[in-house]
């Protein structure tokens, strides 16, 4: 795959080394420097296309999660650009510590990366927006645009939540194997390997318990030594190399530990910030969401795609949704052999379930 030469990118120090071509389309690919916050001066990513004829209606704005970068969604974004049949706009960033963005300088959550990325939703003026969510993108661009609620008119959920996440059945403390939770994964794995646990998760399929743990040490291993796998080499070379850079690894191991307690809310210690209690952003979205986006509000239009092998897709979460969004019901897809990373593994449902929310056929 060709690489992108770009003299006029702005110097950031992301540990990304090669730019594919299929990142961004030539002459759509910016950095917003951040104004306020822990982050000012900052330098964050995002790529700004539109695509058909005439003036776009519908803006298609993705939020990745954790450990991607918008790189994750380039497939979806592919099938869209082909399948569709009015034009659109697409806006797709990396947070601060994730692909081309500046490098992480503290243990991020959810909340600061919203913060950032109403910032960029504001400097943009985005508006009719179609607000596609996955993994920890989800409290992150629900968080941070309920704050300007008008703003969006459908939402895509792709294995996510903004609700407590239940205790029972399968949660980030017995999946993908009790052996091996996820949430206990930021202490079994060296920050100098995360990169490459990244790059092997995200393409992780279902499989047996005892079988887990050998698959992923052999396929960690592997990618250390640069094999990677043939049809996805250039995405998990990304995915890896953004965490190169120690300060990238801990904010993304960050995200991690906070899974189980993921929008109950809590209090951490960052080690250079002391306490952080993240339960008033939880408290927000859960008090808004339905006032401003359900049927009583805005009404807008809601899909979930899923992929079941994940406890954000387990059959309660799913029912959290609909009783906070009730128009979801009847338009949730699920992929039951399919586990968290939905949109690398199946990203024609998506495009579709776009192209069926925002009328581009």
């Amino acid at each position: 795959m060709s690489v992108k030469k770009n003299p006029d990118i702005i110097p950031t120090n992301t540990p990304v080394s090669n730019i594919p071509a299929d990142y961004y389309p030539e002459g759509c690919g910016f950095w917003y420097e951040i104004a306020e916050g822990l982050d000012a001066g900052k330098k964050m990513f995002y790529r700004d296309s539109i695509h058909g004829s005439g003036n776009p209606e519908n803006t298609i704005v993705f939020v990745h999660g954790n450990p991607e970068c918008s790189y994750t969604y380039r497939d979806v974004i592919r099938t869209l650009i082909s399948s569709a049949k009015k034009p659109f706009r697409i806006v797709a960033m990396d947070h601060i510590g994730f692909g081309l963005s500046d490098q992480a300088s503290f243990e991020m959550v959810c909340m600061d990366h919203a913060k950032n990325l109403l910032e960029l939703i504001e400097h943009l003026d985005l508006k009719n927006v179609t607000l596609i969510i996955h993994d920890w993108g989800g409290p992150i661009g629900v968080g941070a645009f309920l704050k300007v609620p008008e703003r969006v008119s459908n939402l895509i959920i792709l294995n996510t939540t903004v609700f407590p996440i239940p205790d029972t059945g399968m949660t980030y403390l017995n999946y993908p194997s009790p052996r091996s939770p996820w949430a206990g994964s930021p202490k079994l794995i060296p920050n100098k390997n995360w990169g490459a646990f990244a790059a092997t998760i995200i393409f992780i399929e279902p499989m047996e318990s005892k079988e887990l743990v050998a698959f992923l040490m052999n396929s960690m291993r592997e990618k250390e030594k640069g094999n990677f796998l043939p049809e996805k080499k250039t995405a998990q070379m990304i995915f890896k190399e953004q965490f190169e850079t120690e300060a990238n690894a801990l904010s993304s191991k960050r995200l991690v530990l906070q899974t189980p307690v993921w929008g109950h809310g809590n209090v951490y210690k960052e080690p250079n910030l002391g306490d952080r209690d993240t339960t008033p952003f939880y408290r927000f979205i859960q008090d808004n969401i339905n006032k401003s986006w359900g049927p009583n509000g805005q009404n807008i239009g809601v899909r979930a795609v899923l992929g079941k092998w994940c406890p954000s897709a387990k059959d309660e979460v799913i029912q959290q949704w609909i009783e906070h969004l009730p128009q979801l019901e009847g338009h949730v897809k699920e992929f039951k052999n399919i586990s968290h990373f939905i949109e690398e593994h199946k990203p024609e449902a998506i495009a579709n379930a776009i192209i069926e929310a925002t009328s581009l056929k």
